[in-house]
């Protein structure tokens, strides 16, 4: 992909980026990296001591209702990017009006001192490589620098976010990138949308600890909010022979990167401390188009073998947290389908006998759950709730097994499907693709209840004598499984 220069002549009329450059009234000379604005007193600003330099990259995509806030957050940092661009691509909204009030030279006086940064809005219009593209295009602008900040248009930290990320990457050269830790404002959102929000901040919760409690060690450096090394990005791009540290061939491009970050020799962290809000899904349709996708693409990373130009790495140690999720889904997905089917050939024939027993996973259940809602940083009454009566928790599992079983069965088809273009689609309220694994459990129930009708007594109570104790024993060893995370110390983290 070929990048237009940041200064663009009035009259070429070849089809170029837009770039909205308002300068405020401070004088301006140009001494840092390429791209850089610094003031003149920059040595004066920053005292005597040399630090590192930060470009921040946010790559836009229809935002205009929160990307003003994403960039009150940026310059309400307690160390604020040396240089912010916006790069809108794609957009049918009014994200670059909005940016392009931000734009300009921004003189901050934070308890760190006073600080200078300037923002950039850079309007790339049509764009084949979508996000992917955006962000190898504010790459090339703040290549010079010695860090990239990542941030998605929906995106807000909190106010030391930067801070904490730049102390810890700055104090190991073996770091390649650091990830804030990720959660979404649930107080805007009533009815389905606060009880989607709230299943996703679990989910968030539940993935953060979980990397947290493997030495910080992050398997994904998301590009919601995360600073990375350019030096790794150089040598990601030598190892790998490319020309950008992003690739599109990838459905979750920065789970790729931060692999390859990882084979690269470099260390991929999570912080302990810096938080950022991210957008969430409010809709089942936008929830399904970008879990399906998240999966899609894990999986294309773990499969050994190829798939379009991703190699499977089966192995790599930050696939393994991946290769647990999915093991984890397909337990709960043949638990719970297990159970309704034994359960409704045991009341057909009037076989089914209660047993306490069976409550004990599902108090367990609620407690890790508890447990973990209890570990949030900014938790609310909802996240107790959420946890605690049982049905909202199942009922987002349900949710979330569709995704997985419609993943698994996208890939194994093999069927070309742009993940990028369907969650788009389903953000904007379209597509009905979400139904489709609640039409073929309906389907399959419908024909295992013909086939179970035309079994004789024998055969049908075979299957329950079989059924039953395999049910049993894989619920077992799940519960124990959920024990063990019970009792896990957490070593005082928060998410």
């Amino acid at each position: 992909m070929t990048f237009p220069p940041h200064h663009i002549d009035s009259a070429d009329t070849a089809p170029r980026a837009h770039t909205t450059r308002a300068v405020r009234s401070v004088e301006l000379e140009i001494t840092g990296p390429a791209h850089t604005a610094f003031p003149a007193d920059f040595d004066d600003v920053f005292d005597e001591t040399q630090r590192s330099t930060i470009g921040c990259v946010i790559p836009a995509y229809n935002e205009e209702e929160s990307i003003a806030s994403v960039l009150e957050s940026l310059l309400s940092q307690t160390r604020v990017p040396d240089v912010i661009h916006v790069v809108v691509n794609n957009t049918s909204d009014a994200t670059v009006k909005v940016a392009s009030r931000f734009a300009g030279a921004h003189t901050i006086t934070t308890e760190m001192g006073e600080q200078f940064t300037e923002v950039f809005v850079h309007d790339i219009g049509k764009n084949p490589d979508k996000k992917v593209g955006a962000l190898n295009y504010g790459y090339a602008l703040v290549e010079g620098y010695d860090y990239l900040l990542g941030v998605d248009g929906d995106t807000t930290a909190d106010a030391r976010a930067v801070e904490y990320l730049e102390t810890e990457i700055t104090s190991d050269s073996r770091i390649g990138g650091i990830s804030a830790i990720y959660s979404i404002d649930s107080t805007p959102f009533r009815g389905l949308a606060s009880f989607l929000i709230s299943g996703q901040r679990s989910q968030f919760a539940a993935f953060n600890l979980q990397n947290l409690l493997r030495g910080r060690n992050m398997a994904v450096l998301g590009g919601q909010f995360s600073i990375f090394s350019t030096h790794a990005f150089r040598e990601v791009m030598r190892e790998n022979h490319q020309s950008t540290p992003w690739v599109k061939d990838s459905e979750v491009e920065d789970s790729l990167l931060s692999l390859q970050i990882k084979s690269a020799g470099y260390l991929t962290k999570i912080s302990p401390v810096a938080r950022a809000d991210v957008g969430g899904m409010t809709t089942l349709s936008g929830l399904d188009a970008q879990q399906v996708k998240w999966t899609y693409g894990a999986i294309e990373l773990m499969w050994p073998g190829q798939r379009g130009d991703t190699k499977g790495q089966p192995f790599h140690p930050n696939l393994r947290v991946r290769w647990l999720e999915n093991g984890a889904m397909a337990v709960n997905l043949f638990v719970r389908i297990a159970f309704v089917l034994l359960l409704a050939g045991s009341l057909s024939l009037n076989a089914f006998v209660f047993s306490p027993w069976w409550l004990i996973p599902i108090v367990m259940a609620v407690a890790l759950n508890v447990r973990m809602a209890v570990t949030m940083q900014n938790r609310t009454r909802r996240d107790i709730l959420f946890a605690l009566l049982v049905l909202p928790a199942e009922a987002y599992m349900w949710i979330r097994l569709s995704h997985f079983a419609r993943a698994w069965s996208r890939f194994l088809s093999k069927k070309k499907v742009d993940n990028w273009a369907a969650q788009a689609k389903a953000e904007r309220g379209g597509g009905n693709g979400h139904w489709a694994p609640l039409v073929v459990v309906v389907a399959i129930l419908i024909a295992l209840a013909v086939i179970w009708s035309m079994l004789g007594p024998v055969v049908q109570s075979s299957i329950l004598w079989i059924g039953w104790p395999i049910l049993g024993v894989v619920t077992i060893l799940q519960t124990l499984g959920m024990f063990l995370k019970l009792i896990r110390r957490q070593h005082g983290y928060r998410v």
